[in-house]
């Protein structure tokens, strides 16, 4: 249809013509009213933003001589981190003469790199730059779907007791 008879369609109506998809071939036009048209087309954008996730980059820090306790703690953070879809960046930093042994800031990091390959993958390998060396580590597309721990029957009942204390009966004395 041309534009003119669409145009003179839409006023008759008391509508506004607008086009919807200009770039098409022909351009797509549509009868509506355009106050309307401009508040669906807000909610739309809200609902899609709202809908987005934005990607963090969390970060995390070790030193050369980091203990397996201190190490787990911080990997099962990273798992999580990774779970809920963020980047993790690994960071040995070297203080002192600690920067002689590089070699074992980078096993520790390669380390943590192949314990997180069940999560994610690693963008880039383990590097030195001045006085740190990190890995970054991006989460697979599986990450966000990892099956979460249930809670133990028994651990739930001992928790119901415990905000549910017992009060003994008490009989009316006369």
């Amino acid at each position: 249809m041309p534009t003119s008879a669409a145009l003179r369609k839409a006023q008759e109506l008391g509508l506004d013509l607008v086009l919807v998809a200009p770039t098409a071939v022909p351009p797509v036009a549509k009868a509506v009213d355009f106050g309307h048209y401009q508040d669906e087309m807000k909610k739309k954008q809200h609902v899609a933003k709202k809908k987005q996730h934005v990607v963090q980059v969390k970060e995390l820090k070790f030193r050369p001589n980091t203990d397996d306790h201190d190490y787990d703690f911080k990997k099962v953070h990273a798992i999580r981190f990774l779970q809920e879809g963020n980047r993790v960046k690994a960071v040995v930093q070297f203080r002192g003469r600690e920067i002689a042994h590089a070699d074992l800031g980078k096993k520790l990091l390669m380390r943590f790199a192949a314990d997180l390959t069940a999560y994610g993958t690693v963008e880039s390998m383990p590097r030195l730059e001045g006085r740190n060396a990190h890995v970054l580590i991006s989460p697979s597309k599986t990450a966000g779907k990892a099956p979460e721990k249930a809670e133990k029957p028994e651990k739930a009942e001992k928790a119901e007791k415990a905000e549910k204390p017992e009060k003994p009966q008490q009989t009316p004395s006369a």
